[in-house]
């Protein structure tokens, strides 16, 4: 399956919290904000430079956007996307919503991502 995908703006942080913690304030609008709550952790991710007090972190990422919406119907979309990441080695965070997905790599792997995206034949929309 082959998929177009853009690069969000900005760089961003993968940051947990105490599962009992407070969701922090944060913008209301953003290019992108994830916030999960489990039994185990609250887990955020959010704008590098927005990133909740006293959180454990890991940034900077970058943000792919796979272009939806994709039905639920539709399996294989994130698997076909993620195989040339794994096999070129590169470590992602993904997060599924509604209408698409978003996949998180670390800047440093970026321009590899880019590169085993395109050979893929994934289509990067700038």
């Amino acid at each position: 399956m082959q998929l177009k995908f853009r690069q969000l703006p900005g760089v961003f942080a993968v940051c947990r919290l105490p599962s009992n913690a407070s969701i922090p304030p944060l913008p209301g609008v953003a290019s992108f904000l994830s916030i999960t709550g489990t039994a185990d952790e609250l887990s955020i991710v959010c704008a590098a430079d927005l990133v909740p007090e006293n959180a454990k972190c890991e940034s900077p990422w970058v943000c792919f956007k796979l272009e939806g919406p994709f039905p639920f119907s539709l399996t294989g979309v994130l698997a076909s996307f993620l195989d040339p990441l794994a096999k070129a080695g590169i470590p992602i965070f993904a997060v599924s919503t509604f209408d698409t997905d978003y996949v998180l790599v670390k800047e440093e792997s970026a321009p590899a991502a880019l590169k085993a995206l395109r050979d893929a034949g994934h289509e990067f929309l700038a």
